[in-house]
């Protein structure tokens, strides 16, 4: 029976990601009736459940951090694309989307994300523990790039408005890719430790043995089917913004609502594989997901922009208002004390939910 489910599993997970990009290239850039989009809605959840899977087998087999740093590279790159894209498009509102999708996603990651896995770790095992050495280093690296890439703009005059001149955005640009780099190396080589889910009595655990490690045909079958699904997820998501789009305005929200709902579908894959590490006593692999999906998205969402910047017409906008400053020096601040312990009780969750409630409330009601 057991042998019955796992072929079945394999057959839907491997299935799915291939019809989603079918639909995508059948429905890409045209208007969607409402049988069709229930179609794409039905199609974008099942591309969302098979990513997750096909990403917990990759995980699997390279092991932690790997596997979470090859989940949220892989989401930020075709987000990436999905931004340039849209920027392309033109229009007025293609000025601040960049600024816009990258808050989204820090403020989604750092509390939204956080504080569930948090929340869920610590009611189910009494305690969320983690490494603080590894969790304060990717605070910091996405401390200081969301400084750098979103607040600085506010403040600097060589251009009149929250932009960058040239020569600016290009050090934004060139900083984010070298602290990224640097990051990576130093969560996959030099200290690759501190990035590893650890005991109740602090003791590094090096490897998972709830199963048998997959084959290195499996796990590169199953990376293929994870970038399909994942192009499925985000193309999905884009085209069934009309809706959304349409929903915010008789609904008469402001627009920005519209950018934080596609980010909470595009980063969903996340969600899910950081909560069910987090079900698992692996807080660490879940906050790994968080933070390094904030640091991917503004380490590599800040360069492409500064490179499409320079055949793309109109200005870029990456200053960040005052209220969403708030929010970002509050969200900073509190993730501070809640790594610095390295363990957290379910009020470090409730607080990190408290913010991310905030940040979609005054999104709705600016």
């Amino acid at each position: 029976m057991l042998a019955r489910l796992r072929s079945l599993t394999a057959r839907w997970t491997a299935a799915v990601p291939v019809a989603a990009v079918v639909l995508l290239a059948l429905t890409w850039g045209r208007d969607l009736p409402g049988v069709l989009v229930a179609l794409v809605t039905l199609v974008l959840a099942g591309a969302v459940l098979s990513a997750v899977h096909h990403a917990e087998v990759v995980a699997h087999r390279v092991g932690e951090p790997f596997g979470s740093l090859v989940l949220a590279v892989a989401v930020t790159i075709i987000e990436v694309a999905l931004i340039v894209t849209l920027m392309a498009d033109g229009g007025d509102k293609s000025s601040t989307l960049a600024r816009d999708t990258v808050f989204a996603a820090v403020m989604i990651t750092c509390n939204g994300i956080l504080g569930l896995c948090l929340l869920v770790g610590s009611l189910r095992h009494g305690l969320a523990v983690f490494n603080p050495e590894g969790t304060g280093a990717a605070l910091a690296t996405v401390a200081t790039l969301a400084t750098l890439s979103l607040v600085l703009p506010t403040f600097t005059t060589s251009k009149p408005g929250p932009e960058f001149s040239t020569a600016q955005l290009t050090f934004a640009a060139l900083a984010s890719l070298l602290l990224y780099g640097l990051f990576v190396a130093t969560q996959t080589v030099r200290h690759r430790d501190y990035f590893l889910p650890i005991t109740r009595q602090g003791e590094v655990i090096t490897a998972d043995d709830h199963a048998e490690a997959p084959t290195s045909r499996t796990a590169a079958i199953s990376l293929g089917l994870l970038g399909l699904a994942l192009v499925g997820v985000v193309g999905l998501a884009k085209g069934v913004s009309p809706t959304i789009e349409s929903g915010v305005q008789a609904a008469g929200l402001p627009h920005a609502v519209v950018g934080v709902v596609i980010a909470l579908l595009v980063l969903l894959p996340e969600t899910i594989a950081a909560l069910r590490a987090a079900r698992r006593d692996r807080v660490q692999t879940s906050l790994n997901l968080a933070l390094g999906s904030a640091m991917a998205s503004i380490g590599l969402t800040i360069p492409a922009v500064a490179l499409a910047s320079l055949w793309l017409s109109g200005p870029l906008v990456l200053g960040l208002g005052a209220t969403h400053m708030v929010l970002l020096a509050l969200t900073v601040v509190v993730a501070s004390l809640t790594v610095v312990p390295g363990r957290a009780t379910p009020l470090q969750g409730g607080v990190h939910l408290v913010l991310f409630a905030a940040y979609l409330e005054l999104a709705v009601t600016p």
